[in-house]
């Protein structure tokens, strides 16, 4: 028993070091934001210079238009893994727990206040502005051609994209990328004390999306080749 107590003493410490060096390190990198793979030209469209950035990507063996449909209709809380990130943060922040209707990704986004900032087949570029250090967060839909001049003190801006790059008939790689920037001095204190304690959850969140996009988009491939079921896509996305 004694022995066991220890174990797992020792794993709990060595979890707690390890998040707190996670922590250190995201708070000392701030402003120097990952080069990791290839950046989204549309993005530098809208948010050239950032402090925040994240890029994820994962090989689908599904068409790019089947793989750019499934990541749109997601509802992201289908993934008790997500369900309980989003619950954490609303604790985390003192925000009251809000009912929620199951509903796709870009339903949710542009009804919380999101807009479209680009869009052609297989990649979408979405953008607000928001104080997410708050517990009740708002966001607010910029229109495109002024959503990189947007200097108003007191927001972090935020663009991320969904992207299918095809790579054969039946494959492609399915890619996403967050950036963000503050407005001034003191928005940049507070988000990045507020990145320092979110970004391992936000990270989750990337990779969760990507496996369930990518799960669903092969099981449609699946049926489709095995003719159990229509392979089908999406129409554009509603700017309003």
């Amino acid at each position: 028993m004694r022995s066991a107590l220890r174990r797992t003493g020792r794993l709990f410490g060595a979890g707690a070091l390890a998040g707190i060096g996670y922590l250190g390190m995201t708070w000392v990198r701030y402003g120097n934001p990952s080069r990791r793979g290839p950046k989204d030209s549309r993005l530098d469209q809208f948010m050239p210079v950032f402090e925040v950035r994240e890029a994820h990507d994962t090989r689908v063996e599904a068409p790019a238009s089947v793989v750019f449909a499934v990541a749109q209709e997601l509802d992201m809380q289908q993934s008790p893994l997500l369900k309980a990130i989003f619950i954490g943060r609303e604790r985390l922040m003192g925000a009251a727990p809000a009912p929620r209707v199951p509903q796709s990704l870009l339903s949710e986004v542009l009804a919380l206040g999101w807009r479209v900032l680009f869009e052609e087949p297989a990649h979408l570029v979405m953008g607000a502005v928001t104080q997410p250090w708050k517990a009740d967060v708002k966001f607010r839909g910029i229109p495109p051609e002024e959503f990189a001049a947007f200097s108003e003190p007191g927001y972090a801006k935020i663009a991320w994209t969904i992207v299918a790059d095809p790579l054969s008939p039946t494959a492609c790689e399915f890619r996403t990328e967050t950036r963000v920037t503050t407005t001034d001095a003191e928005s940049r204190k507070r988000f990045r004390r507020y990145w320092c304690l979110v970004s391992p959850g936000v990270l989750l969140i990337r990779r969760e999306m990507l496996r369930l996009v990518r799960r669903e988009a092969e099981r449609r491939a699946r049926s489709h080749r095995d003719g159990v079921e229509p392979i089908s896509g999406l129409s554009s996305v509603s700017r309003e």
